[in-house]
């Protein structure tokens, strides 16, 4: 049976689609001409359609947000996170931060997941629809800097603000030179209000004079990035340093295991 809210799924769809006429006449040539009852078929057909597309642009989107396909939000040990980190990430996962150009800030010591928490937020994000950019400090302050000797800079940062939610990965690790810090500047002030930025640091605000150089552009660059954000601090231990240590503990309980059977 047809029901008014089938009727305004169909219009909802195919002006979706961007078929304005098919929208308006569809209901009403399918009724007149007595197939009022083809009407759940066709709307099952571009309910197909619908998800079909979305299916497509999912895999559009997370081939050109170069996120890591492992770190995921499947495979994150969210468990061994406190409560209120958990929190703040699942409410980043819904998307609600991206509207208000909030930032994300996560701070850690190397190995404590901030990397893959971020990623894992951006892969939920490209689910829902939002384009996403990883990219590393180094590659991202490298790409702009020729940009800005090819006078292009201006080009690149408005190709980088096509994208919903940029993680700037490991900001710290960067060269240390007045160029670098520049194009880094700019890039977030370009950002500033408009876009959000996602950011993975071991160096607290306090040790930022290594990346920009002089007290003015510091203190310029926190105050942007701060002034809308989420920070998140991981401070817990280290992953790796875990995996590695239960690894070598594993080994040395099968070697004693093999000692006893000889």
């Amino acid at each position: 049976m047809t029901t008014a809210t089938n009727i305004d799924q169909i219009a909802s769809l195919c002006t979706q689609f961007k078929l304005p006429t098919v929208a308006a006449e569809a209901v009403h040539c399918f009724t007149k001409a007595g197939h009022n009852d083809a009407l759940e078929s066709l709307l099952e057909v571009l309910e197909m359609e619908a998800e079909d597309r979305r299916q497509r642009r999912t895999v559009r989107l997370r081939q050109a947000s170069k996120l890591p396909v492992g770190k995921t939000w499947g495979t994150f040990e969210r468990d061994k996170l406190p409560a209120q980190l958990r929190q703040k990430l699942d409410e980043l996962a819904g998307g609600a931060f991206l509207e208000p150009s909030i930032n994300v800030l996560a701070f850690g010591l190397p190995g404590t997941g901030k990397t893959h928490a971020l990623c894992a937020v951006g892969h939920r994000l490209v689910e829902a629809g939002h384009s996403v950019l990883f990219i590393p400090a180094y590659q991202l302050v490298q790409e702009l800097l020729a940009s800005k000797r090819d006078l292009s800079l201006p080009r690149a940062l408005r190709k980088l603000d096509n994208f919903d939610f940029l993680i700037i990965d490991d900001l710290g690790y960067l060269p240390q030179g007045t160029e670098e810090s520049e194009v880094l500047f700019t890039l977030m002030a370009e950002r500033y209000e408009r876009r959000s930025l996602g950011v993975s640091s071991n160096l607290v605000f306090s040790e930022w004079g290594r990346i920009f150089q002089n007290p003015m552009a510091t203190a310029a660059a926190i105050d942007r990035i701060v002034h809308h954000s989420v920070i998140l601090e991981f401070n817990v231990p280290s992953y790796r340093t875990g995996a590695a240590e239960q690894r070598h503990a594993e080994d040395q309980n099968k070697k004693k295991g093999e000692n006893r059977q000889k």
